[in-house]
């Protein structure tokens, strides 16, 4: 931290989607009702599974600690493009940019992981159903969740410590709408070399060993689902996992495609496009998913309104 005060640059700014006026008012109205939703909807996920105690299990809490991170790593970026839609200087401090790169990384490295669990969750689930409370037991989900964040903060911290004791001596204009390393790299005026391999590196090793995780833990799922003879079983697993599914598409294909395509292959406009999808678009889905096309998640919400007093129609 103390050799951040040796770069001439202060502060950087952020360029943002556009300098209209009435362009940028729409997409804060946009944008505001976008945070609202995720904020609403990830807190009602979170408090719909802590007070429900059918939902009290591995998938549910798996679920509850991914809203959380998708409620945690939206707030590190949507407030401040909030504030940046009606600013006129669009700056952040150098210490502030470190901050919410860090915050970013740590939150979307333990979504990634997260999605990873929930998919050996349900592996476990479909394929050795007597296994699932052994194999699955309290401990085991708490400290799947804890390395989740664990690998978050020391991924968060790598890449923080590696780009920002960077010197940066020249322009300080990032071409995007939050601080994110790769842009930020384009800035430094020394070799970025050794934060760029570090950047893919350990993009590819957590977002593939990941990928992997849930690829096999599916095939096996299929196989399981394709020999079974019960047609309700089929089902019901495959009901069960199509919510899981919808969330690892949305994810996994615009993290992919910013961190793991060669540099020279960069294109500002699909970066921001790609780069709004994951960190607003999608915190806003997932509960959405979650809720639209579980059933589980459906009863559960009935029977808390219903507790209230209120009759809901099924």
């Amino acid at each position: 931290m103390a050799q951040w005060n040796q770069t001439t640059v202060s502060e950087f700014i952020l360029v943002g989607f556009t300098d209209k006026p009435l362009l940028r008012i729409s997409l804060f109205v946009v944008f505001l009702a976008i945070y609202v939703i995720t904020v609403l909807g990830n807190l009602g996920m979170i408090a719909l599974i802590r007070l429900d105690p059918h939902l009290q299990t591995p998938m549910y809490f798996f679920l509850s600690n991914l809203s959380l991170s998708d409620l945690c790593y939206s707030t590190v970026i949507v407030p401040k493009t909030l504030a940046d839609f009606l600013a006129e200087r669009k700056a952040i401090s150098f210490t502030g940019c470190a901050a919410q790169f860090y915050f970013y990384a740590v939150f979307a490295t333990v979504e990634c992981l997260l999605l990873a669990a929930m998919a050996y969750d349900r592996y476990v689930a479909i394929c050795n159903p007597l296994l699932y409370p052994v194999v699955m037991s309290r401990k085991v989900c708490i400290w799947l969740v804890l390395a989740s964040y664990l690998v978050g903060c020391a991924n968060g911290m790598i890449h923080t410590n590696t780009t920002f004791h960077l010197p940066f001596c020249s322009s300080n204009v990032i071409n995007h709408f939050f601080c994110d390393v790769p842009l930020i790299l384009k800035l430094a005026c020394a070799d970025t070399m050794l934060s760029h391999i570090l950047l893919f590196m350990i993009s590819s090793l957590i977002g593939l060993c990941s990928f992997l995780t849930i690829l096999i833990s599916y095939v096996y799922i299929l196989i399981t689902i394709c020999r079974s003879s019960s047609s309700e079983g089929r089902k019901k697993a495959f009901s069960t996992c199509a919510s899981h599914l919808m969330a690892i598409t949305l994810f996994y294909t615009t993290v992919l495609f910013i961190y793991l395509k060669p540099t020279s292959s960069s294109s500002d406009g699909q970066d921001q496009v790609a780069a709004v999808f994951y960190t607003v678009v999608i915190p806003m889905v997932n509960p959405l998913i979650y809720s639209l096309r579980n059933k589980e998640v459906k009863e559960a919400l009935k029977r808390i309104v219903r507790k209230k007093g209120i009759s809901i129609e099924a």
